[in-house]
Formats: C-alpha cells, structure tokens, sequence
C-alpha cells in the first residue's frame, strides 16, 4: 500500500451542547465523509480528562483524496448549515491535512481505548535530527510498551503544527506507566525536546455512540 494521508479534526467545543455535538458527528459529519472514496476510516476521541475536548482521525488512501470532487463538495465553503454552526459555535477548530511519515501505510487499529495525540513544531536547523531521533529511537522504544497499540506520525501539509504523532493505546492510563516514562525519557530526547515548540498533547479516551439519533 503507498503512503497513506490522514484528515485530522481537534476541536474545543465548549459552547455547543454535548448531545447536539455528538449527534452531528454521529449522523451527518463522519457519514458523509465516510461516503467519499479514499475514505479508508473514520474514529472518534474525547479528552480524558473530561475537557470539552474532540478529536477526529480519519485514514485516507492518498492525500489527494482531500482534493477530490466528492470531498470538496461537502468541505469547507460547502459544509452544510449544521457544520456551519456546529464548527462556528465551537471555542477553537483546528484541521490538519498531513501524510503519514511513519511506518506510512498503518491503518489505525480497531481495538484501541486511549490515544495520545501530540502534535509540535520543530526548529528549522533541529529538523534533521528530531526525525532521526523519532525513527530510530522513539517510536522504537515507545512501540515495546504493554498497551501500546500502534505509534504513527505524520507531516502536516495545512495545519499550524508540522509534526502530528498518535499513539493508539488500550486505555488512556497507558502514558502513566513507568514503562512509557522509561521510554521517553532518555538522553537523546533530552536533548531533542528543547528543539521543538508550539506543543500540542492530549491523552484521550475511545468516543463511544452512546445514543440512537437517528
């Protein structure tokens, strides 16, 4: 399989009613999308702290699937009245279109309770050996944690962060075992960190329908 894209939707939705919010997703969002082809999958995440927080993964067969003409048909100046107000109601919407770096053709696994997203910048001249620290080493060491599922990351082509990395796990207590800390915290991340800024990361927990709307 060539490399995949990814569509990924983080939206702060305080000011929208939690049923209404789910339901738009739910019944009309994620199926139209679902509905294009290229559309490989679609999941739900909602922070597990309990903050008004969602995110949305979809897998697509190529990036260029987010230039097609069933998908521009229903995005952005073509969002139906329900998008519009959902997304205009929301505190912040942001939207990444991004290919997958990292392994590049893994669809997300099925099975997953928790998700770390993590999404960055990195300094210009650092770029070089943050990739090389991400490939060799942590996704290496991070992929060995009991409950870990999957370690993707992807490049942004739009979106105000560069770099996107999620984590599959089987529950969101995963990033708080001395087995994750053991894996992410060595020298040469140490020395890799400070390269990077505009840092985004939000454990989450498997959105599940909890609702009939239709």
């Amino acid at each position: 399989m060539a490399q995949l894209g990814a569509l990924i939707a983080v939206l702060d939705f305080h000011g929208v009613a939690v049923d209404e919010f789910n339901a738009w997703y739910d019944t009309e969002h994620i199926p139209e999308r679902l509905r294009v082809p290229g559309f490989l999958s679609a999941q739900r995440w909602l922070s597990a702290d309990g903050q008004p927080l969602s995110i949305v993964t979809y897998d697509l067969r190529a990036l260029n699937v987010l230039a097609s003409p069933p998908y521009r048909a229903i995005a952005g100046e073509n969002f139906s009245p329900w998008s519009k107000h959902v997304i205009g109601a929301c505190k912040r919407f942001w939207r990444y279109e991004a290919e997958q770096i990292f392994p590049g053709n893994q669809i997300a696994p099925t099975d997953a309770g928790g998700m770390l997203y993590f999404s960055m910048n990195v300094k210009s001249d650092a770029e070089d050996e943050f990739n090389r620290w991400y490939d060799a080493e942590h996704v290496v060491n991070v992929s060995k944690v009991p409950g870990v599922l999957a370690a993707r990351r992807y490049r942004s082509v739009v979106g105000e962060h560069k770099y996107i990395a999620i984590y599959h796990l089987s529950t969101p207590s995963v990033v708080e075992s001395s087995a994750w800390s053991e894996a992410v915290e060595t020298p040469w991340t140490h020395r890799v960190r400070p390269e990077t800024h505009d840092c985004t990361r939000i454990v989450c927990k498997a959105y599940r329908v909890a609702a009939d709307f239709t």
